[in-house]
């Protein structure tokens, strides 16, 4: 867990209401960092529709239809059999994906995190230091992306 990004979120109100567009485009950003991860056609197809609507350029409708595939993608992925941790991390990313779309963007960080550590190798996953370069990134991005008067 990322507490660092977790008090940021908070400190910018990150959950509120009105803050939704906040909350696309951060994790937006988180996926697009796994996307080469992503397996699946559809998943890569449903992150380009929310980089779409993220820039004007797609409407609601468009973004539920996109919520419903991620979603499914992510309940479908057939997940891994192997030990290397290579399909863990497009399970991972898939679900960063949907997560994103849904408008989560702090789960979709946490399984983006998790994407990029599966993909070094499965033995990563249990040593914490392998998420800090991860989790760094992703507080810079949000303090980047959220109003400046909204942290303290």
């Amino acid at each position: 867990m990322n507490h660092a990004l977790n008090q940021l979120a908070e400190q910018a109100g990150l959950a509120r209401t009105e803050n939704r567009a906040l909350r696309l485009a951060f994790g937006l950003a988180c996926a697009r960092r796994v996307r080469h991860l992503l397996e699946d056609p559809r998943a890569t197809a449903c992150l380009d529709v929310l980089a779409a609507y993220v820039a004007g350029d797609a409407d609601e409708a468009a973004l539920a239809r996109a919520v419903e595939e991620g979603a499914a993608v992510a309940r479908g992925h057939r997940g891994s059999g192997s030990i290397d941790g290579t399909a863990h991390a497009a399970v991972s990313a898939t679900y960063s994906v949907a997560n994103a779309l849904a408008g989560r963007a702090l789960e979709a960080a946490s399984y983006a995190a998790y994407a990029t550590v599966y993909a070094y190798g499965g033995y990563a996953i249990s040593d914490p230091d392998s998420f800090a370069p991860e989790f760094a990134w992703q507080v810079q991005c949000l303090r980047e992306m959220a109003p400046q008067a909204a942290i303290a």
